[in-house]
């Protein structure tokens, strides 16, 4: 970590911002990726003086929208045929299609909260795009939620200062405990659909 923030110190701020940007938009395309780790280190600098936050936000914002759109193209384009081949051997076809549906019906918050979970960005970005969720709505919210995330990064950076690296131990602890949650949801969600009551299953009336 202390070589990463010696190699930031020698660049041209708008090196630094390129640089990290180019991070953010790899680690929505090729996950995982410590974009966020960068992000805060660079944010240390703008504290001192040497890169503006506010720029540092907005291009890192920027890279990770690029990579949610580049990531909702492939997946648009060859998604559901590279899926419906069966080269993905663990999602068959009909996982697949159940997939598409719950994206249909929850893809915008699913959007919208996968930036705050990382190594998970990628991965909804493809099947964003594969369940054809509108592309304006898509890409507006994945804007919209990385210039909220890459903001408290930043702020965390600017007040962290020097002592920036305490953020690897924040984001580790917050990693696990969002992880965690989501784990636990799913399975409750997945035990449900598969023992709870049969939305097609009919009453039984009183005997005659």
């Amino acid at each position: 970590m202390e070589s990463i923030l010696t190699y930031l110190t020698g660049l041209d701020p708008w090196a630094i911002y390129l640089l990290v940007a180019g991070i953010a938009y790899i680690e929505n395309v090729f996950p995982p990726f410590p974009s966020d780790v960068l992000v805060v280190a660079a944010a240390s600098l703008a504290a001192v003086g040497q890169v503006n936050g506010w720029v540092l936000i907005t291009t890192t914002t920027l890279g990770s929208t690029l990579g949610f759109m580049t990531m909702y193209a492939i997946g648009r384009w060859i998604g559901i045929h590279l899926l419906e081949s069966g080269k993905v051997k663990f999602l068959p076809p009909d996982q697949v299609r159940r997939v598409e549906g719950w994206f249909r019906q929850y893809g915008y918050g699913v959007v919208v909260a996968n930036r705050f979970l990382a190594g998970t960005r990628a991965v909804v970005s493809f099947f964003a795009g594969m369940s054809r969720l509108p592309i304006v709505p898509s890409v507006g919210l994945s804007f919209a939620s990385a210039l909220v995330w890459n903001f408290i990064l930043v702020q965390a950076g600017l007040a962290l200062g020097s002592n920036w690296e305490r953020i690897i131990i924040y984001l580790d602890a917050y990693g696990k405990t969002v992880t965690s949650v989501v784990v636990v949801v799913t399975l409750g969600y997945i035990a449900y659909r598969v023992f709870g009551p049969k939305s097609g299953a009919k009453k039984e009336g009183p005997s005659a």
